[in-house]
């Protein structure tokens, strides 16, 4: 580890009342904390009988959920396989995995003959989705997004599915009115959100046919220190390139309160299945945040534009009613990327494309 790769209170990390109190540059490190399962997911994996395969385990958030998954049932006592499923088009992501327990199977997941042989398993977490990229390919994001929950769908149709959606499903909508709820109308804007919108219809379908307890998250925006909206303006802001306020507020949680609700929704799959909306309580203003980096970073943005009295937002207050307050505040998700883009951590190099108002990703 480098030199003040972690400046540690206690252990590698703590948590007082609920939050974090760390600094990090050091990316084992930073996995081991982004997977340590909070003690209620401890909890419900106690609870919660059979394997778990998460299918779509190697992007940005399937490899924390799954090493969370397994860190959980293992501090529970339960004799758990978590079994990770992805092209695994980087081997390091599956290497990285396998080291620490979690069991990986390369697969097409829009193969259906090699979906049809994957494991068995009572539990699922369903995390397949293109949004990087997906204008440039309508047809591959449209089958990425669709398709292949169909096939999942069929073949853990006896399975309880919890299915990460979006929160593009909704409209642009009024910043001062606190974001759609779940039984609001939908309205998704350009083909991807077309698209994910989509998969959560395909989804509902086979859960009515087959019976399948389900749940579906639609999530915005998961943030940690190598991607996400708070990167990206941080990026900026360092750069001293114009922040555009076009979409000029969002919605923002920690990825590890993220991938906790995911885990443990397992226990509240229904037919018809649970829709949530999974974000942050604030609706945050864009140049809000910038300006918090601008003070960490010692230096002054700049933006282009206006904010506009829409943005795409949603509100996420059944789910706290649920699961209590992320457990991870906007301030410390803000001055945790900060020192970490301070100290030249890397990025992963996915861009969310948050200030985009016509859909086009």
């Amino acid at each position: 580890m480098a030199p003040g790769a972690c400046e540690r209170q206690g252990d590698v990390a703590k948590r007082n009342g609920g939050s974090y109190d760390w600094r990090v540059n050091d990316e084992a490190v930073l996995e081991e904390l982004l997977s340590r399962p909070p003690r209620a997911v401890v909890e419900a994996m106690g609870a919660l009988a059979g394997d778990l395969v998460v299918l779509g385990a190697s992007g940005k958030m399937g490899p924390s959920l799954a090493r969370m998954a397994l860190r959980a049932s293992r501090e529970a006592g339960t004799s758990r396989r978590v079994i990770a499923v992805a092209r695994f088009g980087d081997p390091a992501v599956g290497a990285e995995l396998e080291r620490h327990g979690v069991e990986t199977v390369a697969c097409d997941l829009l193969d259906a003959a090699a979906v049809a042989e994957l494991p068995e398993a009572p539990n699922v977490i369903y995390m397949v989705g293109r949004k990087f990229g997906a204008t440039a390919d309508q047809p591959l994001t449209w089958a990425t997004n669709v398709a292949a929950a169909a096939l999942a769908a069929v073949r853990y149709r006896r399975a309880r599915i919890v299915a990460f959606s979006t929160g593009n499903v909704y409209p642009l909508t009024p910043v001062d009115g606190g974001g759609p709820r779940e039984n609001d109308p939908v309205g998704p804007v350009g083909e991807y959100a077309q698209s994910a919108l989509g998969r959560e219809r395909v989804l509902e379908h086979f859960c009515a046919r087959h019976a399948t307890p389900m749940c579906i998250l639609r999530l915005n925006y998961a943030n940690e220190p190598r991607y996400g909206v708070l990167r990206d303006i941080a990026d900026r802001v360092l750069a001293g390139e114009p922040i555009d306020l076009a979409m000029g507020y969002v919605n923002l949680i920690w990825q590890t309160d993220a991938n906790a609700i995911a885990l443990r929704c397992l226990a509240l799959c229904s037919v018809p299945p649970l829709v949530l909306n999974v974000t942050g309580p604030e609706t945050v203003k864009v140049r809000d945040i910038a300006e918090r980096f601008g003070n960490l970073m010692h230096r002054t943005p700049r933006f282009r534009g206006t904010e506009s009295d829409t943005a795409l937002l949603s509100n996420a207050a059944a789910c706290r009613a649920r699961f209590g307050e992320p457990e991870t505040s906007l301030d410390q998700m803000i001055e945790l990327v900060a020192r970490w883009v301070l100290d030249g951590g890397r990025a992963l190099g996915r861009p969310t494309h948050f200030e985009e108002r016509e859909g086009r990703f």
